[in-house]
């Protein structure tokens, strides 16, 4: 059994006493050392199961969260004991672990892997569906990294439109961005898919991205020009794989209060933030480009009012 996999079945065994025990927080890294001396051997790498152990543990909250909204037709009680750690180990090494060192993939097929072995019958497809769901709204990272002959040309997969803004408002004196926060730990924009309301003809996609705006947070926007575009690879379980291209716009809003609505699925949470705070938030990758274009803006128009 390679040196990780063993790791990762001791760090289980003691999340899985833990939890079942109600023992306080406090005793894990106790129980921890206790199982290393009797199940772990003399090359099992310690500080890697202490790293992950406390990781989980730091991250539960989150990592139910996820869990509750990947599976919902699954309240976490009623989930098994030794499926719903396997599930915190697999979601803390696929959302927070340094990606270089444990790649997407490796954070599945080894949660996979453990739920075959320390699993019921089935808990090898659950663990499965509930971490693959979480990679495809992830958009799938590491996919690029398979070998040719299994990649399909990205031009030849179906686009899917989609219409998202960098919502903004003036507050006294200040200027505040509406942002919103989704189970992965990352705050984002908000967008929505052009054309998804049917009694809508020929819908645009500034008309669309109005439309979706308030239904996701509640306010009316007024769009001013774009910023940007992003395009990123998603997955559906029928459909097979496509492309989603977003168009983003720089809006004008009321500072008024914003209100998730209800079946956003995939977000927790809406809120304003100065501009001045916008640096210290968890952006992915690819959206800092566009939320940095559009404090430029701002910024340049801050600026060229103080000198009019």
């Amino acid at each position: 059994m390679a040196n990780r996999h063993l790791a990762r079945s001791v760090v289980l065994q003691t999340l899985f006493e833990w939890d079942t025990s109600s023992a306080p927080d406090a005793e894990l890294p106790h129980i921890l050392v206790r199982n290393i001396e009797e199940f772990g051997g003399e090359d099992t790498d310690r500080a890697f199961m202490e790293q992950l152990s406390q990781g989980v543990l730091a991250k539960k909250p989150d990592l139910d969260l996820v869990i509750e909204k990947a599976a919902p037709d699954w309240p976490l009680d009623k989930i098994a004991p030794v499926d719903r750690n396997i599930l915190r180990i697999g979601l803390f090494e696929l959302l927070f672990a340094d990606r270089t060192q444990v790649p997407a993939k490796v954070a599945i097929n080894e949660a996979i892997e453990l739920a075959k072995i320390f699993g019921g019958d089935s808990s090898g497809r659950f663990v499965n569906g509930v971490l693959g769901a979480v990679y495809k709204e992830m958009g799938e990272p590491g996919k690029d990294e398979k070998g040719k002959r299994d990649r399909v040309r990205r031009e030849d997969l179906p686009v899917e439109q989609l219409g998202g803004a960098i919502v903004y408002a003036y507050h006294e004196g200040q200027y505040y961005l509406a942002l919103v926060h989704d189970v992965f730990g990352h705050w984002t924009l908000s967008k929505g898919k052009i054309g998804d309301n049917p009694s809508i003809a020929n819908e645009s996609v500034e008309e669309g991205t109005v439309r979706e705006i308030k239904e996701e947070i509640g306010i009316d926007i007024v769009i001013e020009e774009k910023i940007g575009e992003n395009e990123y690879i998603a997955s559906h379980p029928e459909k097979g794989k496509f492309r989603k291209h977003v168009a983003y716009f720089l809006a004008r809003a009321d500072f008024e209060p914003l209100k998730l609505q209800e079946g956003k699925g995939g977000l927790d949470d809406t809120k304003w933030f100065r501009l001045q705070d916008i640096l210290d938030l968890n952006f992915y990758d690819d959206m800092l480009p566009i939320v940095t274009a559009a404090v430029q803006k701002l910024l340049d128009h801050a600026r060229a009012a103080a000198i009019s």
